[in-house]
């Protein structure tokens, strides 16, 4: 399992020794999520700070948008080359041309499903993903608890993935912790988010290292 700690539950007092200290702890991705205040009712951070967060990172960035003018957010972190960048595919009319455009840049494409969208909504666009993002959560803030659906849905994801695209890949975000990591694995997840669970624990290290299961 890769473990992808969200900065949303860091400390921006002390961002850059946290961010160092998940990087130092094991991490496999750092997760960014970008809140415009419309598809969501949080605003996050903006490109100026990535940039910061990139520069001391040592793991690849995986931007997470929740926004509803995603062609510009993407326009707008491209030039930060991060590993992975996901769009939501309530907020997006065109997804397959936003694919292929993240593609353009060399950065491989993802896309989210809040709770309430089915996988089956984007089986035509699987053979053209990198990852599919399940929300555990309501997509907007941290500190959520988990919403046990999101197994079954993982499990009917997988067939299609399977079917369509065996390389992409599973994430989950929301409420992930060391209680739930088992079955979120054996449902066929691939990469967990964790904010609360890995900076609410005294030690990022032994967090992580108890989700890459």
């Amino acid at each position: 399992m890769l473990v992808a700690p969200s900065i949303l539950s860091a400390d921006f007092g002390k961002l850059n020794e946290d961010i160092k200290a998940i990087c130092d702890g094991g991490c496999d991705l750092i997760h960014v999520d970008v809140m415009d205040g419309h598809f969501v009712p949080n605003m996050t951070i903006g490109p100026v700070v990535v940039n910061s967060v990139a520069k001391i990172a040592t793991k690849p960035l995986d931007v997470h948008l929740m926004v509803e003018n995603n062609t510009f957010f993407v326009e707008l972190f491209a030039s930060l080359k991060p590993e992975y960048i996901s769009f939501h595919i309530e907020s997006e009319k065109h997804p397959h041309r936003l694919i292929q455009k993240i593609k353009s840049y060399g950065i491989k494409p993802a896309i989210v499903l809040n709770p309430h969208t089915t996988p089956e909504s984007i089986e035509y666009l699987l053979e053209d993903l990198d990852m599919v993002l399940l929300m555990s959560v309501n997509p907007g803030f941290g500190g959520q608890k988990f919403i046990s659906s999101v197994i079954e849905k993982a499990s009917k994801l997988k067939k299609l993935i399977d079917k369509r695209n065996p390389n992409c890949l599973i994430q989950v975000d929301g409420g992930v912790n060391d209680k739930n990591i088992e079955q979120l694995k054996n449902a066929g997840v691939d990469v967990v988010v964790a904010g609360s669970y890995v900076f609410g624990n005294e030690d990022y290290s032994k967090a992580i290292k108890s989700l890459q299961i």
